[in-house]
């Protein structure tokens, strides 16, 4: 058992914390009190090899691990999870086509994002089909050689700004989770409508919008699998995803304990820093013990599917208290610094609105629960290498 990160590995750290450093913290504060979306620095972070990083080298891509996705992660979000949110939004949509499109699919579609600055988004969210997934009503029929898509999406992040989407459509409405398939839909075809931007809480320079689709024509070679695999995929997908999130929530974490601990360490009243007395600094404490723990499982989760193992109960488990726990640690951080902490003038409360979303995309904390309780319910338990 090894802990320790390669060399590779620290210099691919190094490389995402100097990003942050540099390119993403000096502008957060702009981007969220403007809501522009990030643009110029999503050019940067492909031009320096930051997005895309699971294409494998068969298609020019770095054909990186869900590890190293992991260890980018933390630093992103650090920085300011709204931009890494947009940074690594192509890894969801992409996975899904990563596991189960066609070669033709791959090199048309899949190829040329290693070779030009490219956006894609992951369009299965509907207006009410969120955690419930079987539920979505956007239909494919078939016509000849093409599918014709209608219906509407919701929620879907970096929208308005993608080449193409990874869409989950019903191709047999009577069949249940087995009637559901995916496509690849250029944002370009006709009958594509893209709404406006949403207004939300946190994560203001995400750009986060709904999507119609009307009698949006495909061809069959753009459905990603075979028809009725598109739940099973999309699902599937989340396994490599979902540790790339929580390991979100662990960068911003951070970046809350340490405005709080610095800010603690400076303030006096009683004439000591507050820091020296224990109701703060146990708050504190507790801050660096849920990180510590929070990172333990993201990349436990992380090996796991890297190494073969399926990592289904670790991805949940490490997304539901990873989410939890930075909602916390954030909240604490605003009381650390009291009414500075509720003021704007500091960064913790910004990072307090964007902590939220932890507990909802990409599956909320209570669907993560349920997915915890059903294996142990059924028996499997944690699964992997003699865990």
């Amino acid at each position: 058992m090894d802990f320790a990160l390669s060399d590779d590995q620290k210099a691919l750290r190094d490389l995402a914390r100097d990003f942050a450093k540099n390119e993403i913290r000096p502008k957060a504060e702009h981007h969220d009190k403007t809501g522009e979306y990030p643009l110029q620095i999503l050019k940067k972070a492909w031009e320096t090899g930051l997005m895309n990083i699971h294409i494998p080298e068969a298609y020019n891509g770095a054909g990186m691990a869900e590890l190293d996705d992991v260890i980018i992660g933390e630093e992103l979000f650090w920085g300011c999870s709204a931009m890494a949110t947009a940074i690594l939004a192509n890894n969801l949509a992409l996975a899904p086509v990563l596991i189960g499109a066609s070669e033709e699919v791959l090199k048309k579609w899949v190829q040329p994002m290693t070779e030009q600055f490219q956006l894609c988004a992951y369009a299965v969210t509907e207006p009410g089909a969120g955690s419930d997934v079987a539920g979505i009503r956007t239909s494919a029929r078939k016509v000849g050689d093409e599918y014709i898509i209608n219906g509407s999406k919701m929620w879907i992040t970096n929208a308005g700004y993608a080449d193409w989407f990874f869409v989950l459509t019903k191709t047999d409405p009577a069949a249940g989770h087995k009637g559901i398939t995916g496509f690849i839909v250029s944002s370009k075809t006709p009958g594509v409508i893209v709404g406006k931007k949403e207004l939300n809480m946190g994560q203001k320079c995400s750009d986060t919008r709904g999507i119609s689709f009307e009698e949006v024509k495909v061809h069959k070679s753009q459905m990603i699998g075979k028809e009725g695999d598109g739940f099973k995929i999309a699902m599937g997908a989340f396994d490599h995803t979902r540790p790339g999130v929580a390991i979100g929530a662990v960068g911003v974490a951070r970046a809350a304990m340490e405005h709080a601990l610095e800010y603690a360490k400076t303030r006096t009243a009683f004439g000591k820093p507050i820091v020296e007395n224990q109701a703060i600094s146990f708050m504190i404490a507790e801050m660096a013990r849920d990180i510590e723990a929070g990172r333990l499982l993201c990349h436990q989760a992380a090996w796991l599917i890297d190494n073969g193992f399926r990592n289904t109960y670790q991805a949940s488990i490490a997304k539901a208290f990873c989410a939890d726990a930075c909602m916390r640690i954030t909240t604490d951080a605003v009381q650390v610094l009291g009414g500075y902490g509720f003021n704007s003038e500091y960064p913790v409360e910004k990072l307090m609105r964007d902590a939220k979303i932890f507990q909802i995309y990409e599956g909320t904390s209570q669907i993560q629960r349920l997915i915890i309780s059903r294996y142990l319910t059924e028996g499997k338990g944690i699964e992997g290498p003699n865990l």
